[in-house]
């Protein structure tokens, strides 16, 4: 009988060890999940900013502007526009 309490007693600590372990490792996933959650709202908010920046810095007005200010671009007149038209084989080819 004393070695199946021996035995028993030793399955005990074994399986109290096993769960200290798991419950510890489960407790460091947790954190790290966290940790992950944290950085994704980051990004995420980082994605939304670059976007609104994207579209900040495609404006027509804004290319517009810069290209009047800065390069001493202007729109053309109507009599200065021409209309060419695609030769035969290009236009088959599209």
């Amino acid at each position: 009988m004393t070695r199946l309490n021996v035995a028993l007693l030793a399955l005990l600590v074994i399986c109290a060890l096993s769960l200290v372990t798991s419950r510890n490792q489960a407790r460091r996933l947790f954190v790290e999940l966290q940790r992950e959650q944290v950085a994704a709202r980051t990004y995420e908010t980082e994605f939304g900013q670059l976007q609104l920046e994207q579209a900040t810095w495609g404006m027509p007005a804004r290319v517009e502007k810069i290209a009047r200010e800065e390069r001493g671009m202007r729109l053309p007149t109507p009599a200065r526009i021409e209309i060419i038209a695609l030769p035969a084989t290009v236009e088959a080819a599209q």
